[in-house]
């Protein structure tokens, strides 16, 4: 029972220390937290901590469900506002309040074990329905991976906990609960521990082990650096060089000249392509504000809108809502000129470009769409790592979608791409609640 408690109470600390901020996390260890201290009633009534061990026992019984069916509201997305949030946990937790009050006023332990059954029966079923539901009805693959491995690490265990302890108490108050509980336990932690190396689990893979276009944009960022430095001086000898040239030349006829121009167009050509390299790869540091961002929007259309025109391409932009966001105005107004241009690009001969601002369970999307041609479906998976291109000898070197995920990264949001029914590219940026103002 000692390894029952360390085990979760470890798998709590895990959850909690790899994003506190993150409600889902602090709920998730919280049930784990309060399943695991059910562990630690034999050692207690070994050492004669009787009270101890018998209000730890309840709270384990009373708690975990009422824990566990937070959590599972709140990670599923459900859109509620933060008064009837804070509402619903208080009528959540009333069932384990009465049950603390019958326990005091008529201990007796079957009567206990068939109210607590009552209630704690639907509290785990609907978890393990909104766990369900939230993997099936995601469209983003990402987050959809995410949701399938959450559910089937956590369900399967929750169902076992209900059959084992819950249901078996009432028929037997003294049913040994332990080894049939243990072999879900060891389950639930083994195919957590390795899901959490491969894919990540609650985000803490990125705890472990950043995220692989993370590693990659370091990697980019210093490698251009390195690479930076080094050409600049280079091209700083040639262009001096050059120069010196220039004077050396005793008749510097029309043709000379001509060739010494070429030299000094091309170090400049040079000199700026790495600037915009490495201007697209180095660490980005937000300088976040509130923002209105429909306006941001238009500005960006505004700022493309002669090349748009120019190529044909009509925009559509419809907001639903217009919110105001925490972001850093620069930079995320770089990174949606990034997605319009490769739109743009997408679509030589005109087409039409689709923007829509609409709510998203998680918190607010903003949606780019257009109809040009396409990406494969096996090159999804590739477009936002560094340097990838999709050949159509575009100006930003295979970097802007890197960049556009970097930004929204370090915005604490996300972006995804997919390919459309219709023909054409879609573009999701997604912000948490906690990014809406």
């Amino acid at each position: 029972m000692l390894f029952y408690f360390m085990a979760l109470f470890t798998a709590a600390f895990i959850v909690w220390l790899n994003n506190r901020n993150n409600e889902s996390n602090r709920w998730a260890a919280f049930f784990l937290i309060s399943a695991s201290v059910g562990g630690l009633t034999d050692l207690l009534r070994a050492g004669h901590w009787l009270t101890t061990a018998e209000v730890l026992q309840f709270l384990n019984y009373t708690v975990t469900p009422y824990a566990v069916l937070v959590f599972s509201i709140v990670y599923a997305g459900k859109r509620l506002n933060r008064g009837t949030r804070r509402s619903l946990k208080l009528w959540l937790i009333l069932p384990a309040v009465l049950m603390a009050i019958q326990t005091l006023l008529v201990p007796d332990e079957r009567l206990f074990f068939m109210l607590l059954l009552l209630w704690s029966a639907p509290y785990y079923l609907v978890s393990c329905w909104l766990l369900t539901v939230s993997f099936w009805k995601e469209q983003d693959p990402r987050i959809k991976r995410s949701r399938f491995i959450t559910s089937i690490i956590i369900v399967p265990t929750l169902l076992g906990v209900l059959v084992f302890i819950y249901v078996a108490k009432v028929f037997s108050p003294n049913f040994e609960f332990f080894n049939y509980i243990s072999v879900f336990i060891i389950y639930s932690l083994g195919l957590a521990l390795l899901c959490t190396f491969v894919y990540g689990v609650l985000g803490v893979r990125l705890r472990i082990e950043h995220d692989p276009l993370e590693s990659a944009m370091k990697a980019v960022s210093t490698g251009t650096t390195m690479l930076n430095h080094t050409i600049k001086n280079e091209i700083g000898k040639i262009s001096i060089s050059t120069e010196n040239l220039k004077g050396m030349l005793p008749d510097q006829n029309e043709h000379t000249l001509q060739h010494m121009q070429i030299i000094t167009n091309a170090t400049r050509h040079m000199l700026e392509m790495m600037s915009r390299i490495h201007s697209q790869t180095k660490d980005i540091i937000l300088k976040e504000e509130p923002i209105r961002l429909d306006r941001l929007l238009d500005a960006c259309i505004r700022q493309h809108e002669g090349l748009m025109e120019k190529q044909g391409v009509r925009i559509s932009a419809d907001y639903t809502i217009r919110p105001v966001i925490l972001c850093d105005p620069i930079h995320m107004s770089e990174a949606i000129g990034n997605v319009l241009m490769n739109a743009c690009e997408a679509m030589p001969g005109g087409g039409l470009i689709e923007i829509c601002l609409e709510p998203h369970k998680s918190g607010l999307e903003l949606s780019i769409l257009d109809n040009g041609v396409g990406i494969a479906d096996d090159k999804l998976g590739q477009v936002f790592e560094p340097f990838y291109s999709s050949g159509k000898g575009g100006r930003n070197f295979g970097l802007g979608l890197s960049y556009v995920y970097n930004v929204m990264q370090k915005s604490g949001g996300n972006v995804a791409l997919a390919g459309r029914d219709s023909g054409g590219t879609r573009v999701s940026f997604f912000w948490p609640r906690k990014k809406v103002i």
